[in-house]
């Protein structure tokens, strides 16, 4: 009998090859498909499942990070028409406003870029809050997001 990683391994790829294949647009449908190829799991091993491979879910379905390129910093170019607006809320955090349902791809791009002024993410449906150590590294980072903003792909 397979271990407890080895199920779990073996779920997530299973996940990923599900969301390659066809659309699913919610946890509930994901864990049936699931369940019909025996891989039997609880909805919050499916939502730990999606966020450990670094799925987001964008205008209604879930979306593997690869296919908007999220893995490089020039792939942020391919998510700035996501982008709708940047603000900060006092020293150390920027606020970014995406369009509906993007805020976690937009996230996982951001931080996959690898940016030394961020210390973290947290991301909403259309919100996201980036936090920065100093003022100094708000200011870098807000004026990289509204670069991405004034490129005309925002």
């Amino acid at each position: 009998m397979p271990s407890d990683v080895e199920q779990r391994e073996e779920r997530r790829r299973e996940i990923v090859a599900l969301l390659k294949r066809e659309r699913v647009a919610s946890q509930g449908v994901l864990a049936n498909k699931l369940a019909a190829r025996g891989h039997v799991a609880t909805q919050s091993s499916i939502s730990r499942d999606l966020r450990d491979l670094g799925v987001a879910k964008v205008a209604g379905r879930y979306v593997l990070p690869g296919e908007l390129g999220a893995e490089t910093v020039d792939a942020l170019a391919e998510l700035a028409h996501f982008l709708v607006d940047v603000r900060t809320a006092g020293p150390n955090l920027v606020v970014v406003l995406t369009t509906m349902g993007a805020a976690q791809t937009v996230a996982i791009g951001v931080d996959r870029a690898g940016w030394p002024e961020l210390v973290g993410s947290v991301a909403g449906d259309d919100t996201i809050f980036l936090a920065t150590p100093n003022a100094r590294d708000q200011r870098r980072v807000v004026e990289r997001l509204r670069r991405l903003l004034r490129s005309g792909l925002a």
